[in-house]
């Protein structure tokens, strides 16, 4: 029993198929507080950027607001015509501000995980409506961990809001002896170097958040060898079920080179137990090419086929087997055969010519020439 719950742990690291499926659902490692972190930090940067032409061009909508004749006052059309060029040019003015915040939107998730949708993640999962699985999810360990980083997120803000305002008092005294324009431009200005060091201060949260979801991430991921076999299983398939293919990959095989057999110049046989069929074409081919090969039942089979084409026959049982052993189907003969092929393919051709009255019989090649690595017994 020990030994199943010690076989069930997941200790093994997740293969490549698991992280893609992980992946294609969805699940991949996000932190929200490097989410937050990228909008505010970028966003008070944009802030910076654009934040005097914002600034000068609300104010001019402010003026054309406040400064309207009474005809336009008393003319309802012209009073939602006033209203929608000013909407519209608060839009305009603030396109710049919401394009960098959408980018960091996008780019905090993109930094962490990559980019990544996922139909299945955006399916509604009924399971997340059980009341029971509900609580069970309040009061777990994780979400104690959650509480716990949020306090902890809460109380580095305020400590460090603290100190920021312990450092500007000064300055935040002075603006009471300024007169109203240039109290009002140091008071922004003031307010935003606070957001902006209020922004920093959440890159330590997400500095310590993104490593903390990298390891939550690939522990989920992670697998016990049971699931590793199983995997197996499926990726290479049942033995029976591989056994089955390569049968079925054998026969037509079979089926291929002996449809190839009517093609040969010559079939060589032992003369019983081997046969191989050969083909050689000189204007296109470097060296002989075995099209067929086979043992015993289906070395008569290459016979049966090769008699019925009119294929000629040599018996060499020494070159048989050489020719069988050394050699795979489609393939050219090895150097060290080609003196021995050389003189076999010799006869036919020559036994050919003599058969349309051209030239004398040949002699049978009885033993062609072979180099003592390429004998073989059986």
């Amino acid at each position: 029993m020990a030994d199943e719950d010690s076989a069930q742990e997941r200790t093994e690291e997740p293969t490549a198929k698991r992280q893609q499926k992980a992946r294609e659902e969805g699940q991949v490692p996000r932190s929200r507080d490097l989410t937050t972190t990228s909008i505010l930090v970028l966003g008070t940067l944009g802030l910076f950027a654009f934040g005097n032409y914002i600034g000068e061009a609300l104010v001019k909508v402010a003026r054309f607001n406040f400064i309207v004749d009474r005809q336009t006052l008393a003319d309802p059309a012209s009073m939602f015509a006033h209203l929608e060029t000013s909407l519209n040019s608060v839009l305009l003015v603030l396109m710049p501000l919401f394009a960098v915040l959408a980018l960091a939107g996008v780019a905090g998730p993109v930094a962490l995980g990559g980019w990544n949708f996922s139909a299945n993640a955006m399916m509604p999962k009924l399971n997340r409506l059980d009341p029971i699985s509900g609580l069970k999810r309040m009061f777990s360990i994780k979400s104690l961990v959650e509480l716990a980083k949020g306090i902890a997120k809460v109380s580095l803000v305020i400590l460090v809001a603290y100190a920021l305002m312990a450092g500007m008092k000064f300055k935040l005294l002075a603006l009471a002896n300024m007169e109203v324009d240039e109290a009002m431009k140091a008071a922004v200005h003031l307010s935003l170097w606070a957001a902006m060091v209020l922004s920093a201060s959440t890159l330590l949260i997400a500095a310590v958040d993104v490593p903390f979801q990298l390891w939550e991430n690939k522990k989920k991921l992670r697998m016990s060898r049971q699931e590793l076999k199983d995997e197996y299983k499926d990726t290479e398939g049942k033995p029976e079920v591989k056994s089955k293919i390569r049968q079925i990959q054998m026969r037509m095989a079979q089926s291929r080179m002996m449809a190839n057999v009517p093609k040969a110049d010559v079939v060589i046989t032992n003369p019983t137990h081997f046969s191989v069929a050969l083909k050689y074409d000189p204007e296109r081919m470097q060296a002989p090419v075995l099209l067929a090969k086979g043992s015993d039942q289906l070395a008569l089979k290459i016979r049966e086929i090769a008699r019925a084409h009119e294929i000629e026959f040599v018996e060499s049982p020494a070159l048989a087997r050489a020719v069988f052993y050394t050699t795979e189907v489609e393939a050219e003969i090895p150097q060290g055969l080609y003196l021995a092929i050389a003189q076999v393919l010799a006869y036919v051709f020559q036994l050919r010519e003599y058969r349309r009255g051209r030239g004398a019989k040949p002699p049978y090649p009885k033993n062609p020439d072979l180099p003592p690595n390429y004998r073989f017994d059986r």
